[in-house]
């Protein structure tokens, strides 16, 4: 089976990785110049089923408990498997006792454990929920060495203008927020993010401090850059990020800790971030074409499980002959 995959973010690599695996013929086009330029380049990267569950409904905790396995297997030695740290300031104390009830697979440390763990921080908060089991990565370079793979085993990248869709057997579309307006309920969420370099703190996990109006997280991306994030407005316009929305990131990590005022800020970003009303992926049919969409703040997380379903799907639909063992 020919199969055509639209678009080279973290939906349609997944989707063509757990395609090519299973010894269907994959072609990936991509409208942009090189993968990771959409919102997949603006993620952070978590594989945080247990904290996620604090605002999303089961299935997220469902679907994403294998998703670190799954990066680890197709990009071996990007996935940190390090957990996440979840901290709030002294009067918000009370944000991480509703946190700790909302989610589960979590453990209480006090200022020593913390200490421990990110030695940074010791001293600045008396509690954290830490849930040990999560992992991170790096989404572009998680990206890129996935398209490496890709390369490495001749699936076909095309860039810009795509082919004709009639030629394929199956047609996956994995186009994301460019569905907004075509895809029934799909809307837009607007995530803005920025990049801080210093030498003065060092972390080893992400570390989500919470808010209860401005929940933040703060990834370590490697020689003193971290990314600070997210925004999460009900909007589709993709402009850059706004004055308020800076100010709100910033503040957020100075609270964490006073090194982040004097942090140089190297990047900001915002995207549109596809979501479904309930907020939950799906694959879904369309006029013969199979979309998978609404990876709205998950992409990293649920992408892996949406490939599987794709799979399922077209091994379903193949002829006995055709099919191999994966």
């Amino acid at each position: 089976m020919r199969v055509l995959v639209k678009g080279a973010g973290v939906a349609g690599l997944t989707v063509a990785w757990q395609l090519y695996r299973h010894g269907f013929d994959v072609t990936i086009t991509e409208r942009a110049e090189k993968v990771g330029l959409g919102a997949s380049g603006f993620a952070g990267g978590m594989l945080a089923p247990w904290c996620e569950r604090e605002s999303a409904e089961e299935p997220v905790l469902a679907l994403g408990r294998s998703a670190a396995d799954w990066w680890e297997a197709a990009v071996p030695g990007h996935v940190k498997r390090r957990g996440t740290l979840v901290v709030a300031a002294g009067r918000d104390a009370a944000e991480l006792e509703r946190f700790a009830r909302r989610t589960s697979g979590w453990e209480w440390l006090d200022g020593a454990a913390i200490a421990e763990l990110e030695p940074d921080l010791a001293g600045r908060f008396p509690k954290a929920l830490f849930f040990r089991q999560e992992a991170h990565l790096d989404p572009q370079r998680a990206l890129s060495a996935l398209t490496a793979g890709l390369e490495e085993a001749r699936m076909r990248f095309l860039f810009g203008a795509g082919p004709d869709a009639a030629r394929y057997d199956r047609v996956i579309d994995c186009t994301g927020a460019a569905r907004i307006g075509q895809l029934p309920d799909l809307r837009g969420v607007r995530g803005e993010m920025l990049y801080v370099e210093t030498p003065e703190i060092n972390l080893s996990r992400p570390v989500r401090l919470l808010h209860p109006r401005h929940p933040i997280y703060i990834v370590p991306r490697g020689r003193n850059r971290f990314m600070v994030g997210a925004t999460m407005i009900e909007s589709a316009d993709d402009g850059g990020i706004t004055a308020r929305s800076l100010m709100e990131l910033l503040n957020a990590a100075y609270t964490l800790h006073p090194a982040f005022g004097e942090a140089r800020l190297t990047d900001t970003g915002a995207g549109i971030r596809p979501a479904f009303p309930d907020n939950l992926p799906r694959v879904s049919e369309h006029d013969g074409t199979l979309h998978v969409n609404g990876l709205y703040r998950h992409g990293f997380l649920l992408a892996p499980a949406m490939a599987a379903e794709v799979a399922r799907r077209l091994l379903a639909e193949q002829a006995p002959s055709e099919r191999r063992a994966s």
